[in-house]
């Protein structure tokens, strides 16, 4: 129910023109289920449509216009949720959007500062504009009321029809028209073939925990699970809580991490992928062997993953829930970049996302997070983007949901979820505490440790020593769309699993 109106309330990353994942603790089966509802690539979709003469990718066709729009999953996976586990009909639960999209919101600081930023964006398209802006043509200001009564209207079918008002109807009618006289790739039968995905988690044990999350096309189960399997042997608590030792010992892990995750992760439907032995601690063995406790590894130097590859906007939004019997969800959503593509569907408010951007068109060219990716990832006909999102769970030793948590952050998703669980788990921090705490970022490429404010002028020349070069960065994680979940065994829940 939240995350509908969040597609009314946010809509930078809040949507229904885009995608996610969704893990869930069910306590009656005591199972763990991974949903996978990211975009899919149109059918008539074609690696060459994206370059420039040279043979390099353009970006402008990857992230803006409606090329760069792959097809929405976001309703059907949240629909199938709600069917399988949801305690109210379809029409309560969407009922509240529907009426906030009606009725209006007030415009808050955040909103208006959101919307002002993204205005000549949302300007270049005519429905965006009617949507977003004031009639007068400009951005709402604090205090005014937005009224969006066509996605109310969206809300409304959705409501009475299910998918079917989305993916068949009036809506894929709208959307087949627009990409027609846009030059964009989506029709009506790419709409009619998306469905939603049932995944097996992937998982390990931590400090005498279960650690559980999401598979491919998600790369952030797998990343996940390769950095504790990384860092668990190491005394990272003896160490200190971002000191430099063990910021450099996260560093070299992460660049280690995400090397093997460009490199070798994409969507399992198109090919086998090294899931199994990229989760196995015999494999982090190996690769801790190679870290240089005193010395940062150049990214350049790294070399290629010793695994074959077959075989074994910042704009995302983050829900944890947690019920009365002991159930969790973790929900991650992305429209990809602020507001997507911009662009929206006329008559239904609905934005789209630019997704397309999240694949690989050229391998090693790097995306709009910078990540250089490779041929796993490569852009086909009805593929599923890689991602970072990482919804993820944690149970405690008797098998209990404890936490639930992710982020959104693009490619920094991944390495946020991490510190905030090795916060918690390895330093003692409560969860304000683990969620507050100054964080890093390092993906390789670039070969820089990103940082946010709050790491002392020591811990920085130290990291400087040791061969690091520091980028200085806003928050990770925007903490006020961030949300982790903690059951205690005595708790008092009052939220119910209302997906």
């Amino acid at each position: 129910m939240l995350f509908r109106s969040l597609a009314v309330t946010l809509p930078q990353a809040g949507n229904l023109g885009g995608g996610g994942f969704l893990m869930v603790w069910d306590p009656r089966s005591r199972r763990a289920h991974a949903l996978d509802f990211r975009e899919t690539a149109p059918r008539r979709v074609r690696p060459e449509l994206y370059l420039r003469p040279d043979g390099s990718v353009d970006p402008r066709r990857t992230t803006d216009g409606l090329l760069s729009v792959a097809v929405p999953g976001s309703v059907a996976g949240l629909l199938e949720a709600q069917q399988r586990f949801g305690r109210l009909s379809r029409a309560q639960v969407l009922a509240p959007a529907v009426a906030l999209a009606r009725d209006g919101i007030v415009v808050d600081s955040w909103l208006a500062g959101s919307l002002a930023q993204a205005a000549p964006r949302l300007r270049r398209d005519p429905a965006a504009a009617a949507v977003y802006l004031h009639p007068e043509g400009r951005p709402y200001r604090v205090g005014e009321r937005l009224r969006q009564p066509d996605l109310a209207a969206t809300l409304a079918r959705l409501a009475r029809q299910g998918p079917d008002g989305f993916y068949r109807g009036p809506f894929a009618t709208a959307l087949a028209a627009l990409m027609a006289r846009g030059g964009g790739l989506i029709d009506q039968a790419d709409l009619a073939a998306y469905r939603p995905r049932w995944r097996d988690p992937v998982g390990t044990s931590f400090a005498g925990l279960t650690v559980l999350s999401m598979p491919p096309p998600s790369s952030g189960g797998v990343t996940l699970v390769l950095l504790l399997h990384l860092l668990e042997p190491l005394d990272l608590a003896g160490m200190g809580l971002n000191s430099a030792a063990a910021i450099h010992w996260m560093v070299e892990a992460m660049n280690l991490a995400y090397r093997d995750r460009n490199a070798l992760l994409g969507d399992p439907d198109g090919g086998p992928l090294p899931v199994a032995a990229l989760t196995d601690r015999a494999y982090a063995d190996r690769l801790r062997a190679t870290i240089d406790p005193q010395r940062h590894t150049p990214a350049d130097r790294l070399g290629p993953p010793p695994l074959a590859p077959g075989g074994g906007g910042e704009n995302t939004t983050h829900l944890s829930v947690a019920d009365r019997d002991g159930g969790l969800a973790a929900l991650t959503t992305t429209l990809n970049l602020a507001y997507g593509s911009g662009i929206a569907v006329p008559g239904t408010g609905v934005l789209l996302n630019n997704e397309i951007d999240d694949f690989t068109i050229v391998a090693g060219a790097p995306n709009a997070f910078g990540l250089r990716q490779g041929d796993r990832n490569g852009i086909a006909p009805g593929r599923r983007p890689l991602s970072s999102m990482t919804p993820t769970l944690v149970l405690d030793a008797e098998g209990r949901g404890w936490i639930a948590t992710g982020s959104p952050g693009g490619s920094r998703i991944i390495t946020t979820v991490l510190q905030v669980l090795l916060n918690r788990l390895r330093h003692g921090l409560n969860l304000a505490g683990a969620v507050a705490a100054p964080r890093l970022h390092s993906q390789q490429w670039p070969d820089a440790v990103r940082l946010e404010d709050g790491f002392s002028p020591d811990t920085r020349r130290l990291l400087l020593e040791r061969g690091h070069r520091l980028d200085d960065g806003p928050a990770m994680g925007s903490r006020s769309e961030e949300h982790t979940s903690e059951i205690q065994s005595h708790s008092d829940l009052v939220c119910r699993l209302l997906l």
